[in-house]
């Protein structure tokens, strides 16, 4: 795919952007079984593909240059800095709103943060993008609160020249670190969730809550583990770092009972709500460390399956021995970090790996995300 920032050295995050999108996939998925090797895997599934463009629906923002001259994107090897406004891998309506947002900062006259002289008042601009409906929610990161008016001074005629900006709120990020975000949240709205929807299952993105960024991906990431799942006709699932559900909640139905376990209020918040939507019943979301919460657990109630989705850093050895001595049917593990998940799968005991499977999360890049099944061993049945 072409593209001009990198073309000019300015941006490189997109190292293999040149690359046919064939070729990229061929890379990661033997680069992933290079990680497996020493692994026995029963099935290795075709990898799923991404579009080339378009397909981000989260924009992260560093303001930049002056008040008079704001810039939203990075300061590129040079040490100067460039607007991605016009990054191709978001949607053409988030680009022109990134662009009348570097107009609105000039006309609200907020001084953009200098790092160097621990000076300026707007840190970043976050922007998230719903893939059901197209409407955005837009968070400024500000020092302290001292340029909240001057936004509410012009955020009506933003609004009106962009209907779809159903949720504003500012985060006050004082530190003088390289902290995206901090503790308060302050919103400009009457709305406090973007709604959207993936498959049939309502999701709901609240500030400081994750999801996925590369929704057509995340579907398909989605329906996979509902249909491995349902392979298992389980009573009970534990859904560990759910996040806002979204693994969980497409698994779930009037005859499973869920436990979804996320240690962000703000992701079980959005959780509870998806479910009560969806008219289940027998859900229980509960915002605790998933760790803490297996080794806390009484035997008589394990699940029959567990889903668990852990950021970068995987699972941990104590994690993975309680799964191990939990022994339900089956493990579905998602993970985006090749790294640990196979440092994780080492650890657990009594599984067999029955599949694997690419999804071409981050094009364009070395990172992707992987489903891997985990079945209970012969031998392991046999004593349970």
């Amino acid at each position: 795919m072409k593209c001009d920032f990198f073309e000019k050295g300015d941006c490189l995050s997109c190292a293999d952007i040149q690359l046919d999108m064939a070729e990229q996939l061929a890379r990661k998925q033997a680069k992933l079984q290079q990680y497996f090797t020493g692994l026995s895997v029963s099935d290795w599934l075709e990898p799923i593909e991404s579009q080339a463009g378009g397909f981000r629906n989260k924009a992260k923002m560093v303001v930049l240059g002056a008040a008079h001259q704001p810039i939203l994107g990075i300061v590129n090897p040079q040490g100067n800095p460039i607007s991605l406004c016009n990054c191709p891998l978001y949607p053409k309506d988030m680009q022109l709103l990134l662009n009348r947002l570097q107009l609105f900062v000039q006309q609200a006259g907020i001084p953009p943060y200098r790092v160097d002289k621990s000076k300026g008042e707007l840190k970043f601009i976050l922007l998230t993008r719903s893939f059901v409906s197209g409407e955005f929610m837009l968070r400024f990161v500000l020092r302290s609160e001292q340029a909240i008016e001057r936004i509410k001074r012009e955020l009506p005629k933003l609004q009106a020249e962009f209907p779809k900006i159903s949720l504003v709120s500012v985060n006050i990020q004082p530190v003088h670190m390289a902290i995206l975000e901090g503790e308060q949240e302050i919103f400009l709205t009457e709305q406090t969730r973007l709604a959207d929807q993936f498959n049939d299952v309502p999701l709901y993105i609240r500030p400081k809550s994750f999801f996925q960024t590369n929704p057509e991906v995340a579907q398909q990431l989605y329906q996979t583990a509902r249909e491995w799942v349902a392979e298992f006709n389980p009573s009970h699932i534990w859904d560990l770092f759910c996040g806002v559900g979204g693994f969980g909640l497409h698994c779930a139905s009037q005859s499973i009972r869920l436990t979804g376990i996320e240690i962000e209020p703000e992701a079980i918040a959005c959780a509870k709500m998806s479910a009560a939507q969806m008219g289940l019943s027998d859900i229980h979301f509960r915002a605790i460390d998933s760790t803490d919460f297996a080794n806390g657990i009484a035997p008589e109630d394990k699940p029959d399956l567990i889903i668990v989705n852990p950021p970068r850093r995987g699972i941990g050895e104590s994690l993975c021995h309680a799964l191990s001595q939990f022994a339900p049917k089956a493990i579905v593990y998602s993970s985006c970090n090749p790294k640990t998940l196979v440092k994780d799968l080492a650890m657990i005991s009594g599984y067999q790996i029955t599949k694997v499977q690419l999804f071409d999360m981050f094009p364009h890049t070395d990172h992707y995300e992987v489903l891997v099944m985990l079945e209970k061993s012969a031998l392991q049945n046999r004593y349970n």
